[in-house]
């Protein structure tokens, strides 16, 4: 019983100490131009993996019946 509460009890801290750091870093904005540059590259890389890997470019064929869901 006392293994139980102290399991809680860490992952409620940890919880906690994650909340507080997403919630202390907030939304600010990139002050410099690498990082503007770096996150730029980043989006552009994420978005030729989501093309690249996709099902239908990994799989190279047409939809099935079973894939009507997807028009």
């Amino acid at each position: 019983m006392g293994s139980v509460l102290v399991l809680f009890g860490v992952l409620g801290s940890v919880a906690v100490l994650l909340a507080f750091t997403l919630l202390r870093r907030g939304n600010r904005a990139t002050e410099n131009a690498d990082g503007l540059q770096i996150e730029q590259a980043r989006r552009v890389q994420a978005h030729n993996d989501r093309t690249s890997f996709s099902s239908i470019s990994a799989h190279n064929t047409p939809p099935t019946m079973g894939d009507s869901y997807r028009s």
